[in-house]
């Protein structure tokens, strides 16, 4: 039943172009997950996230600083090496310094796109401006996107894309609650293929595998075991990485970061104005560093995720050179250390040294089970 969502994940390319062909529609490639899609969903768009290959480059050295993170960098990589060829559109929600340059770069030195948008998104979400300012981005946003597909965005479209989002984000969070009790019938290198699946697939598509991977779910008789523990950080989508972990002994329950439930986590609340709905979701949801103050509600969230799955410690996993997360991962750390969470931080590059954290990893896991003992 996982196969379905691994397939979609690999071969993410194939998917679209196959998508392309059967359908007809346009496809979208975007880089931060502040992307309101349902705008897109409704016009007949198929967005796609754009992820990294996690493999060794050296064609973005002209383009990119080398402090820059190795995400941005990766993701860039992709596109100069032609891997997603098939993009109608590109954009980007604003977001950080980094990613930005990989937007604007690909923008530039990367030919055959119809059309891009530097989608405006306030990073003070927390004011009470925020909302309307958004909505009214969300309405310049749409009327661009009628004219490059020539389709109206309409209410009952958007209703439409509203509900298929909504019950993917429900269905999501059925498959995460799961992971809550002391026998989760998934593990977490599983749940990621699933949940990195939902950001290149048909929603409508993911939707009805994952209605029947959550009806299996309860009968497997093969439940993976381990050391509960919760991914805390920025984009993750390393699943050798977690591989490792729960082939050391972990198990990851759940996880707080974009490629994860900061995605899905929260629903769309139906308005007669559908913008604002969209708008309002958007705000509300669990924020990334770079939009989370001036009130600090990220850490509240994570701990809150840390006691209800009953987690035993957590890993930090930043990027390298990933300033907003520089700057939260010390506060995060001493949160969960305060509420008896240990953690273990980690920092990623484009290649993740697997044998190097192994024994970082085995040896965090060890110490849990000590402390376990007393």
């Amino acid at each position: 039943m996982i196969e379905k969502f691994r397939e979609w994940e690999r071969n993410r390319h194939d998917y679209a172009r196959e998508w392309k062909e059967r359908t007809g529609g346009k496809v979208m490639g975007y880089f931060c997950t502040y992307v309101p899609e349902e705008v897109l969903y409704a016009a007949g768009v198929l967005p796609v996230r754009i992820l990294g290959s996690h493999e060794p480059q050296d064609v973005t050295e002209p383009h990119i600083f080398g402090m820059f993170c190795p995400f941005c960098r990766d993701c860039l990589a992709q596109g100069l090496k032609g891997r997603y060829d098939y993009l109608d559109g590109l954009m980007i929600a604003q977001s950080c310094l980094h990613i930005r340059q990989t937007f604007w770069s690909w923008q530039k030195h990367v030919p055959g796109l119809e059309y891009t948008k530097f989608f405006i998104m306030p990073h003070k979400v927390q004011s009470k401006d925020a909302p309307e300012f958004l909505r009214g981005e969300l309405e310049e946003f749409v009327r661009e996107v009628e004219v490059w597909t020539g389709r109206k965005v309409t209410d009952r479209a958007l209703d439409r894309a509203i509900a298929v989002y909504n019950r993917n984000r429900e269905l999501m969070h059925r498959l995460y609650d799961l992971r809550k009790g002391p026998e989760p019938p998934i593990s977490g290198e599983e749940a990621m293929e699933v949940s990195m699946a939902m950001e290149m697939t048909d929603k409508a598509e993911h939707n009805a595998a994952l209605e029947e991977l959550l009806e299996w779910l309860p009968t497997r008789e093969d439940k993976p075991r381990g050391t509960r523990l919760m991914i805390v950080g920025s984009e993750d989508d390393d699943i050798k990485f977690l591989n490792m972990v729960e082939r050391s002994g972990g198990l990851f329950v759940v996880d707080e970061h974009c490629t994860g439930s900061r995605y899905f986590w929260n629903l769309v609340e139906p308005l007669e104005d559908r913008l604002m709905s969209i708008a309002k979701r958007y705000i509300d949801r669990p924020p990334c560093p770079t939009k989370d103050w001036e009130e600090r509600r990220r850490i509240p969230h994570i701990l809150k995720l840390a006691k209800e799955w009953n987690v035993r410690g957590a890993i930090i996993m930043q990027q390298k050179f990933c300033d907003p997360h520089e700057l939260d991962f010390v506060a995060v750390k001493k949160a969960l250390e305060g509420a008896g969470v240990p953690t273990l931080f980690l920092e990623f590059d484009v290649t993740v040294p697997i044998g190097q954290f192994r024994i970082r990893v085995e040896a965090f896991l060890e110490m849990i089970g000590e402390e376990d003992l007393f």
